[in-house]
Parts: C-alpha cells; sequence; structure tokens
C-alpha cells in the first residue's frame, strides 16, 4: 500500500487492512489506565465518530458509523464504549431512494462527526438527516428539527460564537436545488432555509462561516451517472475539467440576498480550517487538494494548506499556498469559528502539526510509528486563550495493536502528552469527533 503524506492512504482496499479494518465488538470498559495525569478541569465526554462496516464496503466513506467514547471526570477516565449508530437503514433495510426518486433521508451510514447543539448530540453523514445520540452513544433516532427540515445535513455545520446559531447546508438532490442553506437558533430551532443555485451535483463537503458571511466551495467534483448505474459501491463523485471552482459569499444579515461567486483556480477542499473578515476581505483557509477522483475514488495526491482572500470590494481572489506539506483534518479552538483564530491542528505522517496561522509558524508533535487521528481543542475553563487548554485525539500504537486517547498540553505543544489512556480495543482511523463538556 502506497502512503500519500496527508494522513490518508493513496489507493487499493486500504480500509481492509492495519487500523483501517474495522472492529467487531461493542464494549464497555470502566477506570481506564492511565500514564501520567489528566487534567482535573476536563469534565465531559470526547466522541469521535467513523466508518465501521458491518460486512465488506467498495469504499472507506461508506461503512457503517461507529462512535468511540471516552468519559473523563474528576481526573480520572471513567469509561471506554463504542457503538455502532443505529440508523433506520442499520436496523432494517432502508432504501436509498423513494419511489419518487427522492432521497430517503432516514437512509443513513451516519458515519462522519458528531456536533453538540442546543442540547443535542448529533451523528451526521452530509447524504442524510442527523441521528440524535445521547452522550452515552444510545441512538435516539432521526432528528428533523421538529419536521422542519426536509433535507440532508452536511457533516460539518458551524455554530457562531456570538450568536449560538448553527449554520449548514444539504445537498445531493437529484432535482434542483442542489443545493440548500439552513440556519438554526442558539435554541435549535430552524429559522431559515434558502437554495444555493450551482450548475450540478458538486460533492459540497465542506463550508465557511465568518462573523458576516457564509462561504459556499462550488468545486469540480460532481456527480457522475456512469459510475452510479455501475453500483460497485465506489463514490459516485468524479473530477470534471470543464466544471470550474469558485466560492460563493452569502451576507449573513442578508440571508436571501444574493450569492455572490468569485472564480478560483480548480481544486478541491474536503475540510475547512477556518474563516474570517478583515475590513472589505475575507479569509479562508483550508486543506487544497489539486485535484481529486480524476478516475476513481482513491486518495492518490497529498493536499496541503492554502488560504484564500476574496476582496469583496475589488471583486478579486488571491490564493496562496501555506506549506509543502501533506496534511488533513484541521481543527481550531471552536469558540473562534468565524473569528480571526491563531492555531489549526492537523494530522500529518505520524505526528500532529499546530499552525501559527499568522505567522506561517509549524510545530510538530512527533509520534514515531503511532498514527494520530484528528486533534480536537479543549479550552481551560474560563479561559479565552487559545494556548491555554488541551488537544484529544486517538492515536494507534502498532506495537499492541491498540489504541490511546492522547491528550496534549496546548501550551507544550511539541512536549511530552500529560496524559496517555490506553484503550481496551483498536480505535479504527475515522474522521471527525467534538469535546462534549459534562
Amino acid at each position: 500500500m502506497t502512503e500519500v503524506n496527508n494522513g490518508l492512504p493513496s489507493t487499493g482496499e486500504f480500509f481492509r487492512r492495519g487500523n483501517y479494518a474495522p472492529v467487531a465488538d461493542e464494549l464497555t470498559s470502566y477506570d481506564l489506565s492511565v500514564d501520567g495525569a489528566i487534567p482535573p478541569e476536563l469534565d465531559g465526554w470526547y466522541l469521535r465518530n467513523g466508518p465501521n462496516p458491518r460486512q465488506a464496503t467498495a469504499h472507506w466513506f461508506t461503512g457503517d458509523g461507529m462512535i468511540h467514547g471516552v468519559r473523563l471526570e474528576g481526573g480520572a477516565a471513567k469509561w471506554y464504549r463504542n457503538r455502532w449508530v443505529r440508523t433506520d437503514s442499520f436496523i432494517e433495510d432502508f432504501p436509498l431512494y423513494n419511489a419518487d426518486g427522492t432521497r430517503n433521508l432516514r437512509s443513513s451510514l451516519a458515519n462522519t462527526h458528531v456536533v453538540s447543539h442546543a442540547g443535542k448530540t448529533l451523528a451526521l453523514v452530509e447524504s442524510s438527516l442527523p441521528y440524535e445520540i445521547t452522550n452515552d452513544l444510545e441512538t435516539l433516532g432521526a432528528y428533523d428539527f421538529g419536521g422542519k427540515l426536509v433535507d440532508s445535513m452536511t457533516a460539518h455545520p458551524k455554530i457562531c460564537p456570538t450568536t449560538g446559531e448553527l449554520h449548514f447546508f444539504g445537498y445531493g438532490s437529484i432535482f434542483e436545488p442542489y443545493v440548500t442553506y439552513h440556519r438554526a437558533d442558539v435554541n435549535g430551532e430552524l429559522t431559515l432555509s434558502r437554495p444555493v443555485d450551482v450548475k450540478a451535483q458538486t460533492m459540497m463537503h465542506d463550508f465557511a462561516m465568518t462573523a458576516k458571511h457564509v462561504i459556499f466551495m462550488d468545486l469540480p467534483v460532481v456527480f457522475d451517472l456512469d459510475v452510479a448505474i455501475k453500483g460497485e459501491g465506489d463514490m459516485p463523485y468524479r473530477w470534471s475539467d470543464s466544471y470550474g471552482a469558485r466560492l460563493g459569499v452569502l451576507h449573513r444579515e442578508d440571508p436571501f440576498g444574493e450569492i455572490r461567486w468569485f472564480d478560483i483556480d480548480p481544486c478541491y477542499v474536503f475540510h475547512v480550517a477556518n474563516a474570517y473578515d478583515v475590513g472589505n476581505s475575507i479569509v479562508l483557509q483550508a486543506v487544497r487538494y489539486p485535484e481529486l477522483w480524476r478516475r476513481g475514488g482513491d486518495f492518490d495526491v497529498a493536499a496541503v494548506l492554502w488560504d484564500w482572500t476574496i476582496d469583496l470590494a475589488a471583486g478579486t481572489v488571491t490564493e496562496r499556498q501555506l506549506d509543502d506539506l501533506g496534511v488533513e483534518f484541521p481543527r481550531i479552538d471552536d469558540r473562534l469559528a468565524g473569528l480571526n483564530a491563531r492555531y489549526s491542528v492537523v494530522v500529518g505522517d505520524n505526528c500532529w502539526v499546530r499552525y501559527d496561522l499568522t505567522t506561517g509558524d509549524a510545530v510538530r508533535h512527533e509520534l514515531g510509528t503511532h498514527g494520530p487521528g484528528e486533534a480536537v481543542f479543549v479550552p481551560m475553563p474560563g479561559d479565552r486563550d487559545e494556548s491555554n487548554g488541551w488537544y484529544l485525539g486517538y492515536v494507534y500504537n502498532p506495537d499492541r495493536d491498540g489504541s490511546d486517547l492522547v491528550i496534549l498540553d496546548a501550551s507544550d505543544f511539541s512536549g511530552k502528552p500529560v496524559a496517555t489512556i490506553a484503550l481496551p480495543q483498536r480505535v479504527p482511523y475515522g474522521f471527525h469527533g467534538n469535546w462534549v463538556t459534562g
């Protein structure tokens, strides 16, 4: 198997081997062993989602969702649990499409992310409705915002740190509009749904938010009917040389107003690090692929950190590569989503890398032969400093074919972890998670 230096393997059925392979058992284990000392301020649940197929699948993205969680309280690791998200289609044979050709939004893998908003914890995949779970990982059922959401929900919603609003979109309909933007208020009430005009069924995995704007990425990975008809389980999207690439800017105070589109060089972005306003411009920071899925659904090219500066007055975009290191899964201090956050932590080749987005400097936390997943920032309670808190993430230990929850002190990013919690089984490489405060 060839490895691309961005935390993702490149080709072949990698998701059936090594730490990509699924685990068979759902476990609950109490009073976990800890090397070091868990900060007593960490009171909550670390939950991370990812694909864990019950049977062979043709692509890493199409495995059944499984959440792995650790409960931290009083300086102790109280328990580890892993549970499949028991969606309607997990429990019984639920067709992907209804008789009229529309998507059956309750048919879901729920395998990509876990977010908490307005007292609800939601397991997400972008093709379906969210599924509500408890923090003890029991599935409560599909969540449609009281019947108001009749659309899929992106796996990458944004929570505004100022208003508490949840911003998200849905895409993938075979009918226009192909993309719809949604907003829920701080209490979880769906208050806004409006179409986003794109030319075709583009694969819009993520988007960006600032204090004043939302930014949509209309990029040249689009639905391919021939691939879908073959029915071989591959992702039904392919690179298009003719589609073009553009960023769409919508002012948050005029949510039904015009979306201004700005052309950029063709590329693909799975994951945005952050975006923020500066004067009459917007800076968007993301992990950029020069192209993706030209011939198949493999990851055979590395992605690196870039930024785009959109000058709203001049109507221009400046594009800039920030580094040449292959990385993925960028995260910031979520309290600064849409503001000028200083740090973003990404996954590299057996390391975490923290970029200083103001200076361009990068600091590594080397893990030797150990393989990290996404790192989530947890702030010190009551403190607004981005460097006063901790980074949490699962790390695969090949020496024992097992996994640990590793906790880093944000003020000593390259230093020894403050705590390493040995888990009772391997946590396969997955996608995204969050810290849910107790």
